[in-house]
C-alpha cells in the first residue's frame, strides 16, 4: 500500500484518481538520490487506508493527514498528480508543506465548467472497461500495441513503460472498488481552495497533450488563484509527466526542492 526508501529531507508523492503510487515508479529512484521519499496509496483506492463514511474530498484529507502523522512526517515537499496534486495544494493550505510541485492538479476548471462532470461520466464509464479488461491484463501488456491502448489517457509515450509497469498500473485501478462512487463525489464537489493560505513555493506542470485534464482549460482556477506559482507546459506530454518524460519530471522536482 506505500513505498518508503532514500535519504534527505522527505518528500512525499501523491498519485492520481484509481491509480496506486506505482504510478511513480519511473522516477522514485532518482529522487531518492536527495530525498527520504514516501509514496502512500490513497485512501479509497486499492490498498491505501479505510475511512468511514461516504468520500469526500475533506474525508480524503483527513485521511491523508492521519497518514502522514502515523509516518512520522510532520511538514514534506509535497508531489501530486492529477487527484494528487489537488491533494497536495490543499494540504499545503494545511501547513503541511515545504514546497509542492503539482502535475496537472485536478480542481482547476472554471465555475460552472461542464468538463467537470463529464470528466466525472468518463472515469465512471471507464472503470467497467477496466474491470473487463483486468483479467485479460497478461496478453494486453505482452505487446506495445495492447500496453499504448491501455494507457492512451494517461501517457502519450507508451512505449516507455515496462510490461510490469502497466500492469500494476490496471490491476491497480481494476482494484479502486469506490471509484464510481469517487467520480460521483467529485462531480458534486467544489474544488474550491484557499490560495491566502498556501505559503510555501508553488510549481505546477502541466503536459500540452494532456486527454484527461486539457491544458489550458482544466488549469483556469489556478493561473487565476495562483499567480506567483511557477508554471511549465511540457509540450507534447500526456497526463502523466512521470510516466512520459520520468528523466525531465524528476528533475524538475529536485531543482524545486533543492534536492
Amino acid at each position: 500500500p506505500w513505498h518508503r526508501g532514500g535519504d534527505g529531507p522527505p518528500l512525499v508523492l501523491l498519485h492520481g484518481f484509481t491509480g496506486t503510487w506505482h504510478a511513480w515508479e519511473p522516477i522514485i529512484g532518482r529522487l531518492e538520490a536527495r530525498h527520504e521519499v514516501f509514496a502512500p496509496t490513497l485512501p479509497w483506492h486499492a490498498g491505501g487506508p479505510a475511512i468511514d463514511g461516504g468520500p469526500s474530498l475533506e474525508a480524503l484529507l483527513d485521511g491523508l493527514e492521519a497518514v502522514l502523522d502515523e509516518a512520522g512526517i510532520g511538514t514534506a515537499h509535497l508531489v501530486g498528480n492529477s487527484l494528487g496534486g489537488y491533494a497536495a495544494l490543499a494540504l499545503a493550505a494545511r501547513g503541511r508543506a515545504r514546497t509542492v510541485t503539482a502535475l496537472a492538479p485536478a480542481g482547476g476548471w472554471a465555475e460552472g465548467d461542464p468538463a467537470l462532470s463529464e470528466t466525472m461520466d468518463f472515469f465512471q464509464r471507464m472503470h467497467g472497461l477496466i474491470l473487463a479488461a483486468a483479467p485479460n491484463v497478461d496478453a494486453m501488456v505482452a505487446t506495445p500495441e495492447g500496453r499504448a491502448q491501455a494507457m492512451q489517457f494517461l501517457t502519450e509515450r507508451p512505449e516507455v513503460m515496462s510490461p510490469e509497469l502497466v500492469t500494476s498500473m490496471v490491476l491497480g485501478a481494476a482494484g479502486c472498488a469506490d471509484a464510481v462512487e469517487l467520480a460521483e463525489m467529485g462531480r458534486g464537489e467544489d474544488w474550491s481552495l484557499d490560495p491566502a493560505r498556501i505559503e510555501c513555493p508553488v510549481r505546477m506542470i502541466w503536459g500540452t497533450a494532456d486527454r484527461l485534464l486539457a491544458w489550458p482549460t482544466a488549469a483556469a482556477r489556478y493561473r487565476r488563484d495562483l499567480p506567483t506559482a511557477d508554471w511549465i507546459e511540457l509540450e507534447g506530454v500526456g497526463h502523466c509527466p512521470q510516466l512520459d518524460v520520468p528523466l525531465e519530471t524528476a528533475q524538475l522536482i529536485l531543482d524545486f526542492t533543492g534536492g
